[in-house]
């Protein structure tokens, strides 16, 4: 058995089979925004459980190693607490898992963590949570292999749980935006950037044309790699492309360094992959890639606004809540974080703008006020 399988099948024995505890209230995400929930929660004296399919923040270790947030220290800080900062600059996907582990510690905030949320039903104006052990986060690159684990082991160690009222900090990148293409499944082919350092002498296409893409292509082109663009746009849009990132990725393909094919879509996946031109899916030529990295954004996991009858609108499928309190159609759930925008073409909720998610549903459930500030100079504005 190799180390993964056994580090795997150790997370897996070691969860409880059959315990139910009661709560007031469950949280289920446990990113930064579900972590401050649980800190206001706490607070204000109010019981509840919490439950995270993978470790806290799980989604930053999709990010390729020192990746850097886009927004500022202030902005991304939770419950009050600053980040420290040695440099003074914007704040590593390192420093930042570590900071939520010192808030998780600080706050002495219980997590069930690699415990994923299968069901959740309501009965009686109650709801039951179904849980299992979980090897991986929802969205987790692994996560087909984990449900696979699941599935082989049955359900001989789920738990359930029944608490009033619900808060999903679920988030909003659990699937891959697919391009739905032959190929796309090769072993070649990732829609995770993960550590550049893999690349190092290989050649590799990028599909995709926002943020995610230029820095990938800049910091692959830096470890080594012999690097390709493939976008479906003449040009990178200044608004949705940084403005420290769009410069230098626009010099290093004016100086032939790294390829550009402009308004191109990929048509299929092999040991070439065949573009076609975006306007009219004429043949456009093909490239060898021994690496396709396609970065076209992500999409909400929607199962459980399914199961608990959540109304969403438009083609996003955003959960439909009252603004004021973060309740859903549903009396007793209510949403927080990025889960709120479901899955949109273009990012509009990010940490920043989404603490004051957390004083409004305090305030809905208690009467009070956090006794830390709730962000509401950064709820209106687009990220730094």
């Amino acid at each position: 058995m190799m180390a993964d399988d056994l580090w795997r099948t150790a997370i897996l024995s070691s969860m409880p089979r059959t315990e139910t505890s009661p709560a007031e209230v469950a949280i289920i995400g446990a990113g930064p925004i579900g972590i401050e929930m649980a800190a206001g929660l706490k607070h204000m004296g109010v019981p509840y459980i919490h439950f995270e399919a993978g470790t806290i923040g799980t989604t930053m270790l999709w990010w390729a190693p020192f990746t850097r947030f886009f927004s500022s220290p202030e902005r991304i800080e939770i419950c009050g607490v600053p980040i420290p900062s040695i440099d003074q600059e914007k704040t590593t996907r390192e420093e930042y898992l570590a900071y939520l582990r010192a808030v998780v510690r600080q706050f002495n905030l219980p997590i069930h963590t690699f415990t994923r949320v299968n069901k959740v039903e309501r009965i009686d104006n109650q709801f039951i949570i179904h849980t299992a052990a979980s090897a991986h986060g929802v969205g987790d690159p692994s996560d087909d292999l984990s449900k696979r684990l699941a599935s082989k082991r049955g359900t001989t160690d789920e738990q359930m749980w029944r608490v009033n009222k619900l808060v999903l900090a679920i988030g909003n990148m659990h699937r891959p935006r697919l391009l739905n293409v032959p190929g796309e499944d090769l072993p070649h082919v990732s829609h995770y950037f993960q550590d550049p350092h893999l690349c190092f002498g290989r050649r590799v296409l990028i599909v995709g044309g926002r943020n995610s893409a230029a820095e990938a292509a800049i910091r692959l082109y830096r470890a080594g790699a012999h690097v390709a663009i493939s976008y479906r746009r003449p040009a990178f849009d200044s608004k949705r492309v940084k403005y420290w990132l769009r410069p230098e990725l626009e010099w290093l393909i004016s100086k032939m360094r790294i390829q550009f094919f402009p308004e191109t879509l990929v048509r299929r996946i092999d040991t070439e992959v065949e573009l076609v031109r975006a306007s009219d899916c004429a043949p456009a030529g093909s490239i060898e890639a021994d690496h396709i990295l396609i970065l076209t954004g992500y999409v909400q996991d929607c199962e459980l606004f399914e199961q608990l009858g959540i109304e969403v609108e438009g083609e996003e499928r955003a959960p439909v809540f009252n603004p004021m309190t973060m309740e859903t159609s549903v009396p007793g759930v209510f949403i927080a974080g990025t889960a709120a925008s479901g899955s949109p073409a273009r990012t509009t909720l990010f940490i920043e703008n989404t603490h004051i998610h957390i004083a409004r549903i305090v305030r809905a459930m208690t009467g009070a006020e956090l006794p830390w500030p709730s962000g509401d100079e950064y709820s209106a504005l687009a990220e730094s």
